[in-house]
């Protein structure tokens, strides 16, 4: 089976958990600071704080700006549902607002649309490897005095306008989650330069310690461990060769599949990493989606849907009364979107048999 995702891991990160685990030494410490500095250094950041997760690491970030009950942010529809589900830890309100049809991401124009008086802050998201268009956001965001946060979990080494992402709002949150770009199997990162917010954060993640047992505020265990670090210091090495094998992997397929499907859009002006390879069958598809799937699977190519159900049409939000007509284009997607594998570990007849199984259905 060609998978829809793997994990690129190999003899260096072995090493370096054996020296942690042989040191005896498994919590946060060493690892994770130099992980930090490492992270913030390839990032083009001043500062880089580790997470647990990728979701906690949008909890902390919102927290740390003191949105509270009350206060709405504006986040895509589109989008895993963690980087809503971070605004009601809050308890505050996510507002949703719709996406580009050709990138699937924040569009600018109904952010506008959707600012009210009690808008705090704007979660961009740069999906499945694209970023957003960051100077309009930025511009609003000024325009606005809202606070700008990047959900940057699929886009590890994107580039908007030849500068990485993570860097362009108040906070960048990152994922190292097993599927992503890089992995720790788990973890997550904060991305700052501002110094007063770096110690918030920090303080924030270790249980609101100002000092070992002085606690000044209502703090959380979200700390990254030294097993974690190790693992992300290694992947954060090779980094920039899985993102070149993804990126020459979606020129692979962008040249070779003629199927009637929608090839992922990308503007001129980005690094598009390609966390998803993510197409859209076309009206003429002589399948629906869940035939082509299982297509696929009978062929021997995994497949997955990202995401069969905007944020809003959740059963969660659907219970706290979010309607159905506010983001048609959010809501159009989810029918039609498909992603292929585009990992690091395809071979190149990984890459010619996968065209060749979905070009016999553009031939029909």
């Amino acid at each position: 089976m060609i998978t829809i995702a793997k994990p690129s891991i190999d003899g260096q990160e072995i090493e370096n958990v054996a020296r942690v685990l042989e040191s005896g030494l498994l919590a946060s410490g060493e690892w994770v600071q130099r992980f930090e500095h490492d992270f913030a250094e390839y990032m083009g950041t001043a500062y880089a704080v580790g997470t647990t997760n990728g979701t906690t690491a949008l909890d902390i970030a919102l927290k740390a700006l003191d949105i509270k009950r009350g206060d709405e942010v504006i986040v895509p529809d589109f989008t895993f549902i963690a980087t809503a589900n971070a605004v009601l830890f809050q308890d505050a309100r996510p507002v949703f607002a719709d996406v580009d049809e050709e990138t699937f991401a924040i569009d600018p124009e109904d952010v506008i649309a959707k600012i009210s008086p009690r808008t705090k802050a704007i979660i961009g998201v740069h999906l499945f490897g694209h970023p957003f268009d960051v100077n309009a956001i930025q511009d609003i965001c000024r325009d606005y005095g809202l606070a700008l946060i990047e959900d940057c979990a699929q886009a590890h080494g994107a580039e908007y306008r030849a500068q990485k992402v993570g860097g362009f709002g108040i906070a960048g949150c990152f994922s190292f989650y097993g599927t992503k770009n890089m992995t720790t199997g788990e973890g997550g990162m904060i991305t700052a330069n501002d110094a007063d917010l770096e110690k918030r954060l920090r303080m924030l993640i270790n249980h609101g310690q100002s000092q070992k047992y002085l606690h000044t505020r209502l703090g959380y265990n979200y700390r990254m461990t030294d097993i974690q670090a190790a693992i992300g210091i290694a992947q954060l090495q090779k980094l920039d060769d899985l993102s070149k094998s993804r990126i020459t992997n979606a020129e692979y397929l962008n040249a070779c599949l003629n199927a009637p499907l929608t090839k992922p859009g990308k503007e001129q002006e980005v690094k598009h990493v390609y966390h998803q390879y993510v197409v859209k069958l076309k009206e003429d598809f002589p399948m629906t989606r869940a035939e082509f799937m299982g297509y696929l699977s009978d062929k021997g190519v995994g497949s997955a849907v990202h995401y069969p159900l905007p944020v809003h049409r959740q059963p969660l939000y659907q219970e706290l009364g979010y309607v159905a007509e506010q983001c048609p284009t959010a809501t159009r997607l989810s029918d039609l979107v498909l992603s292929l594998p585009i990992h690091p570990g395809l071979t190149d007849s990984d890459l010619r048999y996968m065209c060749d199984v979905i070009n016999v259905i553009g031939a029909r």
